[in-house]
């Protein structure tokens, strides 16, 4: 590592191959906290290019724990987090609103690194049980339309810095690295980015893909449509900026989002949403993340069709239904 250091700190990037190369050491435990910790600085100081980006996300789907929802076109709705927001969760609050709808969805998250509740916090405080089974996992997405892909379990490297992340409480670069490495290989997928240059290399890996999916950053800093401001809306067919009334009817504050200072509050928020009994504030949020991520799987023709399917799917409580069936589940 002290060679790497070394070569990193003249200024100088790595390669695909040496990029997969670190993080294949750092998952095998190659390398002391301290080396680990010097390694991801050099990626608060200056950005990462695409082909270091690469080279991670190679080496995390290579050590990647695969799970095959055999027969199942999934959608996931993530954001790279670490926008330093605090928002409440709206994404996987969102994801339960797609499972609704009827789409399956296989939601990739984690404990939160530089918010108070990450998705696996708020998933954890619900009574949902963390599992890396294929069984299991394929029976949820069956019954309730949707399973929650704990990273940590399916990624080794991921565990190995877990403390170090925790104890940074800033960005790093693997904030970047969780929206591409969900193991279930998603069909579509919904990216939320915390800032432009983000949004332009997530574009260009996304297209390699040739799967459907749907970048957005609000134009204020936040990783998801947060309705305080316009939003960047990136897809495979193009760009553009969409209002907030576009995409929710109306403009929000950052108040009306915030996301609570415990993981009790962030749960017991959760659920006063998903049951119906949010602010109309925060049921628009979430429910114009849900539609992008509707919009997004070609089932709807507008993304006014995919607003009202969300805007269903929450009312009639099948949004909440999804999170019980899933609870029953464990």
């Amino acid at each position: 590592m002290k060679k790497i250091l070394q070569y990193l700190f003249e200024y100088k990037t790595l390669s695909r191959q040496q990029a997969k190369d670190v993080l294949v050491n750092i998952s095998r435990g190659a390398y002391n906290e301290s080396e680990v910790t010097a390694f991801v600085t050099v990626y608060l100081m200056r950005t990462i290019t695409i082909e270091e980006l690469q080279g991670f996300s190679d080496a995390l789907l290579e050590l990647c724990v695969p799970v095959h929802l055999d027969g199942y076109e999934v959608t996931d709705i993530v954001g790279t987090g670490g926008d330093g927001k605090n928002t409440f969760n709206i994404s996987t609050l969102a994801c339960f609103i797609v499972a609704g709808t009827g789409q399956k969805v296989a939601k990739h998250g984690n404990y939160g690194a530089t918010s108070v509740s990450g998705a696996s916090n708020v998933m954890e405080q619900l009574g949902y049980r963390f599992k890396s089974d294929p069984g299991q996992l394929q029976k949820e997405v069956a019954e309730a339309n949707i399973c929650f892909l704990h990273a940590p379990l399916f990624h080794p490297a991921l565990k190995a810095v877990g403390a170090i992340r925790k104890n940074l409480a800033i960005r790093t670069f693997f904030n970047m690295l969780g929206p591409m490495v969900n193991p279930a290989n998603p069909a579509f997928q919904l990216v939320g980015v915390y800032n432009l240059e983000m949004a332009r290399i997530y574009n260009y890996l996304l297209q390699q893909t040739g799967k459907a999916f749907t970048i957005i950053h609000s134009l204020d800093g936040y990783d998801e449509v947060s309705l305080t401001n316009d939003t960047k809306v990136i897809t495979n067919e193009g760009e553009r900026i969409m209002t907030p009334e576009q995409l929710g009817k109306r403009m929000v504050s950052a108040t009306d989002i915030y996301g609570g200072a415990t993981v009790q509050e962030a749960a017991r928020l959760f659920m006063t949403i998903l049951k119906g009994e949010g602010t109309w504030a925060q049921n628009a949020v979430v429910l114009a993340n849900a539609a992008m991520a509707l919009h997004c799987t070609g089932a709807y023709t507008s993304y006014n069709d995919a607003y009202l399917a969300a805007v269903e799917s929450l009312e009639s409580g099948r949004a909440f239904g999804a999170l019980k069936k899933l609870q029953a589940l464990q």
